[in-house]
C-alpha cells in the first residue's frame, strides 16, 4: 500500500467501501500502487494499467488498455465516445463488486499477460480523424490558422479535433473553434497551461484555480 493513496482513501466522502474493495482486489494481484492525476493508479513493471475513481453517480474501475481485453462477460464500456484505448466498469454498490470479484481478477491477469507480451494499442493517426466542416471553413478564411493548426503536435491536433467534433450542433462547433483560435495561433494545446502556474508543464494541472 502507498501512503499517498492511503490519504486519498481517508479523505473519500463517497464510494469509500466500493473503492476500498476494488483497491484490495487490485493489490491482491500484486500490482504497484501510486497516486497519479489525483487518483489511485496501478502499474505492472512501471506501465500504468488501472485507474480508480469516484463520480457523482458511480465509481469507476478503468483499464487503461482495456480495448485489448477479450471481455467475455461484456462488462467493459468506453469512458467516452471517442475513447480508443481505455475501457471501464462502473459500479453503484458494493454487492456488484463482490459478485464480480473473480471476473475482475481474471481481467487484471489478462491485462498483466498483455503487458508481458508487449501488446500495444493501435491508435488512430491524426489524419484519420474527422475535420469538422466548420474548421475547414475557418482554414479557408485564415491561412495562418491552418498553418498554425498543422504545426501543432499530433496529440494537440487530436485534442482539438475531438473537442470540436464532440459538439452536435454546428453553431456550437463554430463557437468552440472561435474560442480556441488564439490558442491555436500561439501553438498552445487545448489541455496546455496558459497561466504559467502548472507544476506539470506544458499540461494544465488545475493550478490556475488558486488565483480565481
Amino acid at each position: 500500500m502507498n501512503p499517498k493513496v492511503d490519504l486519498y482513501f481517508d479523505n473519500l466522502e463517497k464510494w469509500k467501501p466500493e473503492l476500498e474493495k476494488l483497491r484490495m482486489i487490485i493489490l491482491d494481484c500484486m500490482l504497484t500502487e501510486e497516486l497519479k492525476w489525483g487518483s489511485p493508479c496501478y502499474s505492472f513493471q512501471k506501465k500504468n494499467v488501472i485507474l480508480l475513481g469516484g463520480f457523482k453517480d458511480n465509481c469507476v474501475f478503468s483499464f487503461i488498455k482495456g480495448v485489448l481485453l477479450s471481455d467475455p462477460k461484456g462488462i467493459l464500456t468506453k469512458p467516452g465516445e471517442n475513447s480508443q484505448s481505455a475501457r471501464v466498469i462502473r459500479f453503484t454498490n458494493l454487492k456488484e463488486i463482490i459478485k464480480l470479484e473473480p471476473v475482475i481478477k481474471a481481467y487484471i491477469f489478462e491485462t498483466i499477460e498483455n503487458e508481458k507480451a508487449g501488446i500495444k494499442v493501435e491508435l488512430k493517426k491524426t489524419t484519420e480523424y474527422e475535420f469538422p466542416e466548420e474548421l475547414e471553413i475557418k482554414f479557408k478564411a485564415s491561412a495562418a490558422l491552418k498553418k498554425a493548426f498543422h504545426a501543432l503536435t499530433p496529440g494537440r491536433q487530436r485534442g482539438y479535433l475531438l473537442f470540436f467534433t464532440a459538439a452536435k450542433q454546428s453553431e456550437t462547433r463554430t463557437a468552440r473553434i472561435e474560442k480556441y483560435t488564439d490558442r491555436i495561433l500561439k501553438g498552445i494545446g487545448i489541455n496546455d497551461c496558459v497561466c504559467g502556474l502548472s507544476k506539470k508543464m506544458p499540461s494544465c494541472d488545475g493550478s490556475h484555480k488558486s488565483i480565481q
